[in-house]
């Protein structure tokens, strides 16, 4: 049975991805921060009782900032494959706190490279990439584009990008980068551009709000569906020899038309109930992503099925649902405060 260590196991990206290696017959261990709330929504239908004989999904609580402890993890589940997504992924957020996300996205990584390094384990690693990397690069983007990030997450990621190269080549490690262009789902954090227009247009027919703001709605991005990146991830492991590759449906929209689809799937008028708010546009936008992800589908056969009309349909339906389910579980238990 192989092992496998997933940081930001509690993410969008580590949830899916832990679902797709336990149906392939994997042991999971995933790393996630302790805090003094539950931040476990997204993967509360995987945990069991560790002492359970047939557990094969284990929390351990840890964060990139303790090497000792990544180190002492290693040597304790000596994994075959680690999957490094533990990062502060909200690019405006990281404007306001620029050393957070070089400690979270760029040192972090370092620290686990490290271990893997000095652990001996052997063990193949994926970075997790990003097309913010890109930046002001004109699109299409391929692995052979420059990196010219445009925000501090954009530098933390290429910081961490190139140490993996550094690290593959000097010590040999089995190290790859998956530059993933957007890639969204129900499970995405409703601070997202994606899901805050998805999660309006569920309250906006249900009559609770009125209007959602939004910042820049020209910007052009590539859009994918989540699920199918994470198999990405681990095809790239599966390989022989260690490569860099993009991660991409190759599909252009703006964020006005995925905000003008969204509300049209759901009957309504975005024009209507849509408001622009200055505080949501970056200090440095970055224009339009795109990817070529040709040598994926050459390399080890991934292509995106999930194209954007069907993404947006997925996103907008799942919110309607959950909007509806939380309804009657406000009927059921008046007891409970603050609903609505």
């Amino acid at each position: 049975m192989k092992r496998a260590l997933i940081t930001g196991v509690t993410g969008q990206d580590g949830s899916y991805l832990a679902e797709l290696l336990l149906a392939k017959g994997y042991e999971v261990h995933g790393l996630a921060r302790r805090t003094s709330t539950v931040n476990t929504a997204r993967i509360a239908h995987l945990l069991a009782d560790p002492h359970e004989p047939t557990t094969r999904f284990f929390l351990h609580r840890g964060d990139l900032s303790d090497g000792g402890r990544l180190l002492a993890l290693l040597h304790e589940i000596r994994p075959d494959e680690v999957y490094n997504l533990a990062a502060e992924s909200y690019v405006g957020a990281s404007f306001e706190e620029p050393e957070h996300a070089g400690e979270a996205a760029g040192i972090g990584a370092v620290r686990l490279l490290e271990a893997v390094r000095r652990s001996g384990a052997g063990c193949r690693y994926y970075q997790a990439g990003s097309s913010e990397m890109y930046g002001a690069e004109p699109p299409p983007q391929s692995e052979c584009t420059p990196l010219r990030p445009r925000s501090p997450y954009g530098a933390a990621k290429a910081y961490a990008h190139w140490l993996t190269t550094t690290y593959r080549e000097s010590y040999g490690l089995h190290a790859v980068n998956g530059i993933l262009f957007n890639h969204e789902s129900p499970r995405r954090g409703e601070v997202f551009v994606t899901r805050k227009v998805t999660r309006a247009v569920a309250r906006i027919q249900a009559g609770l709000d009125d209007f959602v703001y939004l910042g820049n709605l020209d910007a052009v991005r590539d859009w994918g569906y989540a699920p199918e990146y994470v198999e990405g991830m681990w095809r790239m492991l599966q390989a022989d020899e260690p490569e860099d590759l993009v991660l991409a449906t190759g599909e252009s929209a703006t964020v006005r038309e995925f905000v003008a689809a969204a509300f049209d799937h759901a009957g309504l008028d975005w024009e209507k109930h849509v408001r622009f708010d200055q505080r949501y546009v970056r200090p440095a936008e970055v224009e339009s992503l795109v990817g070529d992800a040709s040598r994926a589908e050459e390399r080890l056969g991934w292509k995106p099925r999930v194209r954007f009309a069907e993404l947006v349909r997925i996103m907008v339906e799942a919110d309607i649902r959950a909007l509806r389910h939380e309804g009657r579980h406000w009927i059921d238990h008046p007891e409970v405060d603050g609903w609505g």
